[in-house]
């Protein structure tokens, strides 16, 4: 294990930064543009480029690359909103997304506002949702962009942080523990396992709340 581990951190490290680079700011926009989030996994990329980080200079790159990408993708889903959104709310992928996720997302825009644009970077399905959302119903792109971006900063800092301090400190494990990979394997599995419970807890938490607001009104 640990010498797979070594062979993919090397290769990540030994592949162009730029073209590394790129690819993960590529895949990002793919994510949060319209639908796409919802298919293409833009944390594990992001997470995997950041495995093959070294140095400043790269880390800052790479968080901007992301940045770029996500507010690219969401501006493109927010134009799509403004534009073409009924329609493809009521396209046949739209409603096999559900009926149930589009209220959500109208309620929970309507409910915070700019915040949901904030908070719905870190929610699944509604990152994917709310930009579409947010154009449909007229929201400023002003606004929009002022929300997302705060929220994109602040989301590829926490990732490329993750990823390359999770490399620096397997380099670090390697050299003293045997069986460094396997330790290191299931810090990341568990890592993993915590952000996709407290997302889904939050996600829960945030739907039961505008839910009950709805049966409210």
């Amino acid at each position: 294990m640990t010498e797979l581990l070594d062979t993919i951190i090397a290769a990540l490290r030994d592949l162009d930064p730029a073209i590394r680079t790129l690819i993960a700011g590529i895949g990002i926009l793919l994510e949060t543009s319209v639908f796409v989030g919802l298919i293409v996994p833009g944390d594990t990329i992001a997470l995997v480029a950041a495995l093959g980080v070294d140095g400043t200079t790269q880390f800052a790159w790479l968080v901007f690359a992301l940045v770029a990408g996500a507010l690219a993708g969401e501006s493109i889903g927010f134009a799509l909103g403004r534009w073409v959104g009924p329609r493809l709310r009521a396209s046949r992928l739209g409603q096999r997304l559900g009926e149930d996720k589009w209220r959500l997302a109208d309620h929970y825009l309507g409910e915070r506002g700019g915040v949901a644009v904030f908070l719905s970077r870190f929610l699944p399905v509604l990152h994917s949702l709310i930009p579409l959302t947010a154009g449909m119903t007229g929201m400023r792109y002003r606004t929009f962009l002022k929300w997302t971006a705060a929220a994109s900063v602040l989301w590829s800092l926490i990732v490329v942080s993750l990823g390359a301090g999770a490399a620096a400190g397997y380099e670090q494990l390697a050299g003293r523990v045997k069986g460094a990979g396997y330790i290191f394997v299931g810090a990341a599995i568990l890592v993993l396992l915590i952000l996709w419970a407290l997302k889904r807890a939050f996600f829960s938490r945030e739907r039961r709340h505008l839910e009950s607001g709805e049966d409210a009104a």
